[in-house]
């Protein structure tokens, strides 16, 4: 039997584009490896977030575990003393009363990085761990007694102010900053994660995202965090030799939010590339989306997202497959 390529292309779905005349970049987009490979066109019901996708794909449930303490998981950081809050932190700018995005953040991250650093004395009673990933984002775990409440991207909303020391540190990042700083989002501790489905074998995940890192990771898979995209693949073909793989291309929700439809249909066609290049013999693939994301208003989109094999699945063509039900259909078809 063979081993499963697991190729999750994040936030596929869209909106029609008026850039691209009414259309969406899936439906543009050159594929011509993806083309040739898919036999079986299927539907399969989205969430509104990865970990949300992930955690009741691989498990059938819904997850236990708040964002930030499953990044920490993908990161490698301290998260499992139940003294431990994690934070998820992400470029904004706070004003007029509301938290606003940032995601176009090549000009500042590096700034705001060593402004974050250089106040990090400010957490040092509270064991603080910090790591930085893509575009300016961070997960932060410390000792704390609370855990906030506050709004998530990718819409901006109401602020909620952030008490004690964190508050001091992001109020601090702000003041060097002209009013961007990192807010905190999907704050908690480490809780239960449900076991994954039988069948699936020595599963290896690579992505730039300790979100679906931190899902694997959780589940005792083996995980790889490489955020060039071209690195990913071979990484991905060595593991497949050994067992399942679920490869992550985060990038196509990444040009979603800063609504690129260009950049998204670019990259799309850049990963059948790859693709071609490194998995020509692979006769199990799933490529399969986790939700929409507009490159029209940048934002989730909740709807039902494709699923393209390139084996039968046991269901009629063009069939919407529950969630809870994929992975125990694909495993029964391997």
């Amino acid at each position: 039997m063979s081993n499963i390529l697991f190729v999750l292309l994040d936030g596929a779905e869209d909106d029609p584009c008026p850039q691209l005349d009414g259309r969406k970049p899936i439906d543009v987009a050159e594929m011509p490896f993806l083309e040739s490979k898919v036999t079986h066109r299927y539907r399969t019901t989205g969430r509104g977030y990865t970990q949300l996708f992930l955690n009741e794909f691989f498990t059938g449930h819904p997850p236990e575990i708040e964002r930030a303490a499953l990044e920490a998981l993908g990161l490698g950081l301290p998260i499992s003393d139940p003294k431990r809050v994690a934070y998820r932190l992400s470029p904004a700018r706070i004003e007029d009363g509301m938290v606003r995005w940032c995601y176009h953040n090549s000009e500042f991250k590096d700034r705001l990085q060593e402004s974050v650093m250089s106040h990090m004395d400010i957490l040092e009673p509270y064991d603080p761990e910090i790591e930085f990933f893509v575009e300016g984002r961070a997960v932060l775990t410390m000792e704390s007694d609370t855990v906030p409440k506050t709004p998530a991207p990718p819409v901006d909303a109401p602020v909620v102010e952030i008490e004690g020391p964190l508050g001091e540190l992001i109020e601090a990042v702000a003041s060097d900053m002209d009013g961007i700083t990192e807010y905190p989002w999907g704050c908690g501790r480490c809780g239960r994660q449900y076991p994954g489905f039988p069948g699936i074998r020595n599963l290896k995940a690579f992505s730039d995202s300790p979100t679906s890192l931190g899902i694997c990771a959780s589940l005792g898979y083996g995980t790889g965090l490489i955020y060039d995209l071209e690195d990913r693949f071979p990484a991905a073909r060595d593991a497949l030799k050994e067992g399942d793989v679920f490869l992550h291309v985060d990038e196509v929700d990444e040009y979603s939010h800063q609504k690129d439809p260009f950049k998204k249909k670019a990259v799309l066609e850049r990963t059948d590339e790859l693709m071609r290049e490194y998995f020509p013999d692979a006769d199990r693939i799933v490529y399969f989306a986790d939700h929409g994301t507009s490159c029209v208003t940048g934002e989730h989109i909740l709807t039902d997202v494709p699923v393209w094999t390139t084996f039968d699945l046991g269901y009629e063509e063009g069939a919407t497959i529950p969630l809870k039900e994929l992975v125990p259909s694909i495993i029964a078809h391997r």
